[in-house]
C-alpha cells in the first residue's frame, strides 16, 4: 500500500504493507500485556510520563508539520496549528490522571463506606482519517493512556507516515508494546474491532454504522463520529460581512474537508445582501500548494474524492440549482477544486443531505428563522450547526431548537474545543461524547464498592 502527496501525486510519501488479521491479534495481546503493568502505575507517575510525552512532540512539531502538509495536504498555517493543538491534548490529559476516579456515596446504615471507583478498560482499538492526523489520533490516544489503557491505532492509509512518527514520538517516553500500530485497510480495521477490547473510530457513516453492528455483536464499547451535513444559518441582524468571511473559511477551508464543515448556508430573507459578500469571500481564498503559507485552499485527498466532489456538483446542476462560484478543477497537477457554492437547490436535493467533503456548499432560502430551522435539522446527520445573528432572543431560541451535538451562534461550524465534549446525534454519531472530561466516561468502567465493619449484616 502506498500514500501520496495530494498536490504532487506523482510524490510518494510512504510504503507499507497491509497488517494481517493474525498480526493484528498478536499485537492487541501484546499491548494487552503491557497495559496491566501500566494501569498498576500510580498516576503520578503515568502524569509524568504524558507530560514527557507531550514534550517529545513538541521537538517535532516542524517535522510533523511539514510531513502532514507533503502527505495529506493541509495548509501550511492549518496543519501547523493542528500540531500545537496535539501538544496540549497531551499536557491536558497529563492533569487530567489527577483528576477523582470515583465518588464516595452515604452508606445505608451510617458504620460502612460506600464509594464508586473507575477503571481501565483494556486495550483500545482506534480507527483514525487521514484529515487530522495528530490532532484525532492524540485525542484518542491520550485520554486511553490516562486512564490506563493501552492502544492500538489503524490509521487511514493516506496518512500513514504521519501516524508513524507520531507513534515513534510516543513510544519514546510509554513502556514497550502499551502504544502499537497497525497500518492497513478496511481487512485490518475489522480485525482490530474484533480483537480489542473498545473501539474509538472517526470516518464515515457507512464504515462507522458497520463497526457499531461488529462491536455490538461482541458486547464491546464503540464510540463512532461519522459525517455530517451541517447548516449555517445567516439572520437579517447579523454583521453580514464578519458572517461570510467566517462561512467561507469554515466550507472551503482545508478543501472542505473536516467533518465539521459548514455544507448548508441558509440564508434568511432580508439577508441578500450576504449572498453578494459571501461569493466575494469564497472568491476571495487563496487555492495554491498547501506548504505555501498563505493558502486557504489545497487539494482534495485522491483523484476518486475530486470526481466525487464534481460529480455532486453536477447532479446540483441536474437537480435545478446554479453555479454562482467555482465548480471546476484546476488544471495541472494535484487533486484541486475551486471552492464552490451551489444556489437555487431544494432542501430535498443530494447536495443538501449527503456529505461531499470538498469545497462545496449549498445556498438555500428560508422565510424566517422558524423555516431555517427546519431546514437545518432536516438531515439525517446531527454533529454541528450555526447562527449569525445580533438578536439575543434569537439566538437562544436556536440553541434550544437546532438538533445538532454542537450549536454555536456567531461561530463557524469548524473547529474544536478539545477540553470540550465533542459528539454529534443521528448518523454524525455513537456512544459516548469525545475529548474533555467527557472521554473518562468512555476509556473507563465504572465499579461500586462497599466494606462493612467486621460483623455487620448485610
Amino acid at each position: 500500500m502506498q500514500s501520496v502527496s495530494p498536490q504532487r501525486p506523482s510524490e510518494v510519501i510512504a510504503t507499507f504493507s497491509e497488517t494481517s488479521p493474525e498480526t493484528v491479534a498478536a499485537t492487541v495481546e501484546a499491548a494487552r500485556l503491557a497495559q496491566r503493568s501500566w494501569a498498576a502505575l500510580p498516576a503520578p507517575e503515568r502524569a509524568r510520563t504524558l507530560a514527557r510525552a507531550a514534550s517529545e512532540v513538541e521537538a517535532a512539531a516542524r517535522d510533523l508539520t511539514e510531513l502532514g502538509i507533503a502527505e495529506v495536504g493541509k495548509p501550511r498555517l492549518e496543519m501547523a496549528s493542528e500540531v500545537q493543538r496535539g501538544i496540549a491534548i497531551l499536557q491536558y490529559y497529563a492533569g487530567a490522571v489527577l483528576d477523582p476516579e470515583g465518588d464516595a456515596l452515604p452508606s445505608p446504615d451510617g458504620k460502612s463506606l460506600l464509594w464508586s471507583r473507575r477503571h481501565a478498560q483494556g486495550v483500545a482499538g482506534l480507527i483514525t482519517p487521514w484529515n487530522f492526523p495528530v490532532a484525532i489520533p492524540l485525542w484518542k490516544m491520550a485520554p486511553a493512556l490516562a486512564y490506563g489503557n493501552a492502544v492500538v491505532l489503524k490509521p487511514a492509509p493516506a496518512a500513514t507516515a504521519i501516524a508513524q512518527l507520531l507513534g515513534d514520538l510516543l513510544q519514546r517516553c510509554l513502556p514497550p508494546g502499551l502504544v502499537q500500530l497497525v497500518p492497513g485497510g478496511a481487512v485490518t480495521g475489522a480485525a482490530l474491532v474484533e480483537t480489542a477490547d473498545l473501539v474509538s473510530f472517526t470516518g464515515s457513516s457507512s464504515v462507522g454504522a458497520s463497526i457499531v453492528r461488529q462491536g455490538a455483536e461482541r458486547q464491546i464499547p464503540v464510540q463512532a463520529e461519522m459525517g455530517g451535513q451541517n447548516a449555517s444559518i445567516v439572520l437579517p441582524d447579523a454583521d453580514l460581512a464578519s458572517a461570510a468571511s467566517l462561512i467561507a473559511a469554515s466550507a472551503m477551508g482545508y478543501a472542505g474537508q473536516k467533518c465539521t464543515a459548514t455544507s448548508r448556508v441558509i440564508v434568511v430573507e432580508g439577508a441578500s445582501r450576504f449572498l453578494e459578500a459571501l461569493v466575494e469571500a469564497v472568491r476571495g481564498l487563496r487555492v495554491s500548494d498547501p506548504g505555501e503559507s498563505l493558502t486557504t485552499v489545497g487539494p482534495v485527498i485522491t483523484e476518486a474524492a475530486r470526481e466525487r466532489a464534481l460529480g455532486a456538483v453536477e447532479l446540483g446542476r441536474q437537480e435545478g440549482g446554479r453555479v454562482i462560484a467555482g465548480g471546476q478543477p484546476f488544471a495541472g497537477d494535484g487533486y484541486f477544486v475551486e471552492p464552490t457554492l451551489v444556489a437555487g437547490l431544494e432542501p430535498s436535493a443530494h447536495l443538501c443531505q449527503e456529505e461531499v467533503f470538498a469545497p462545496v456548499a449549498a445556498v438555500l432560502t428560508a422565510r424566517d428563522l422558524d423555516e431555517a430551522i427546519e431546514v437545518a435539522n432536516g438531515v439525517r446527520f446531527g454533529l454541528v450547526s450555526s447562527v449569525y445573528t445580533s438578536n439575543l432572543d434569537a439566538a437562544m431560541d436556536s440553541l434550544s431548537r437546532l438538533q445538532t451535538g454542537l450549536v454555536r451562534v456567531n461561530a463557524p461550524t469548524s473547529g474544536v474545543d478539545f477540553y470540550a465534549p465533542f459528539g454529534g446525534t443521528g448518523a454524525s454519531g455513537y456512544g459516548m461524547k469525545e475529548q474533555g472530561k467527557a472521554a473518562a466516561a468512555f476509556y473507563t468502567k465504572s465499579q461500586t464498592l462497599t466494606i462493612a465493619p467486621s460483623g455487620s449484616s448485610s
